[in-house]
């Protein structure tokens, strides 16, 4: 469980700094930022009081708009990102 939350967590840092490269197209930018936004604001599309249903957006929703930005974005920009994220979170843990 820690590993794959430390995985999303490098991958939603990934996709912040895939928003902001000069290769990535207009409207990859403004999904990224809808899903980074989401993933970071504490208001849910269904309220997590509701049983089973206010979880469905955490478990479902956000990884499917992440699937989707990823694959917006072009791989080789991805790839730099996604290496770039690993090193700034390890040197975050390092020091």
């Amino acid at each position: 469980m820690r590993e794959r939350l430390q995985r999303l967590q490098i991958e939603m840092y990934a996709l912040y700094l895939a928003y902001r490269h000069p290769q990535v197209s207009w409207y990859a930018r403004a999904w990224t930022l809808i899903v980074v936004a989401y993933a970071l604001s504490p208001i849910d599309l269904i309220p997590d009081f509701i049983p089973v249903l206010g979880y469905l957006d955490d478990v479902i929703l956000l990884p499917l708009g992440v699937a989707l930005a990823v694959r917006l974005i072009p791989d080789d920009v991805m790839a730099e990102c996604r290496e770039r994220a690993r090193e700034r979170m390890a040197r975050r843990e390092a020091g």
